[in-house]
């Protein structure tokens, strides 16, 4: 069995089994807080994805107004790590 074959294998096994999307979510944070580092990261309380819409909870509402500046960039850099446009929006709370 080739590595073409397993990764085709494993795709069938999460669609089947409807665990694609909590894989993506999965995914998704921990391409945050690889990101963001130990600043952004240590005021981040909650990473969720729902329909291409990143929710991040802060506990920093400083942090909050300075990081809504930059959300497409945000947008940019983890769409990029993850190499596929799975967020097309950031809400902040």
């Amino acid at each position: 069995m080739n590595n073409l074959e397993l990764k085709n294998l494993i795709n069938t096994f999460l669609k089947e089994n409807k665990l694609e999307k909590g894989l993506l979510n999965v995914e998704v944070k921990k391409a945050w807080f690889e990101l963001m580092n130990n600043g952004v990261a240590n005021y981040t309380t909650d990473v969720s994805l729902r329909k291409k819409t990143l929710y991040i909870k802060l506990s920093s509402p400083a942090l909050k107004e300075e990081l809504s500046y930059g959300k497409e960039k945000l947008i940019k850099l983890i769409n990029e790590r993850l190499k596929e446009n799975v967020v097309e929006k950031i809400i902040l709370n």
